[in-house]
């Protein structure tokens, strides 16, 4: 399985749900603390990147209108033209956050709000030191995911097919650790999204810094 081929399917996913995804998502209270979190430890005007931006809330509208400069990343052209209609005050391109040039100490934050599940571990793990070398010393990188020690499994979320990898969530504390970035905070929910087809999921979100 290459990357291209694993972004195509993802941009099928998301294209096919589409405004959807933020109503079954929009009542997350552990989504909303993590921004938190972050509003609190970032300077006026910060640059966050948001990988897998979605339809740009909450994450990218919530940034955005606290002031900071914001660019969201995603494969989905449904959900870029969505963000980009709904959070005019942001950035949008259409592109595989794999293939996005990222300079070296050049964001104050990024936001990786489960947009990993779709990639092979290997390249989870890659991208994940990419993030933290483009944070800037003082950083900090939010991060959720569903913690399950799954390897391309295929499944179905939100009626539509999916094909699933994750890790545990000690394991992925472990790849956040090896990129360099100290993990200061975990939280872990049981949560359901609003959608008649959906099922209650554990989240994980890591609150994380570079030294």
């Amino acid at each position: 399985m290459t990357d291209e081929d694993d972004g195509r399917r993802a941009a099928r996913v998301f294209d096919a749900l589409g405004a959807a995804y933020e109503k079954a998502f929009a009542h997350s209270e552990a989504h909303r603390r993590s921004l938190e979190w972050l509003l609190g430890r970032l300077g006026p005007g910060s640059h966050v990147l948001d990988v897998g931006s979605g339809t740009g809330r909450p994450t990218a509208e919530t940034l955005a209108r606290a002031g900071h400069e914001v660019l969201g990343v995603d494969v989905s052209p449904v959900m870029v033209d969505l963000a980009a209609r709904q959070v005019p005050q942001a950035t949008f391109r259409c592109v595989d956050v794999r293939e996005l040039p990222l300079e070296k100490s050049s964001l104050d934050a990024v936001c990786v709000y489960f947009s990993l599940l779709q990639m092979e571990r290997e390249q989870q793990s890659a991208l994940i030191g990419r993030l933290g070398r483009a944070l800037r010393p003082g950083g900090s990188l939010a991060l959720a995911t569903v913690p399950l020690d799954v390897e391309g499994v295929d499944a179905v979320f939100m009626g539509q097919p999916v094909r699933v990898t994750s890790f545990a969530g000690e394991d992925l504390v472990d790849v956040v650790a090896g990129a360099g970035l100290t993990v200061l905070a975990e939280e872990n929910v049981l949560f359901t999204p609003d959608h008649p087809e959906a099922v209650p999921e554990p989240h994980l979100f890591l609150r994380c810094g570079r030294e």
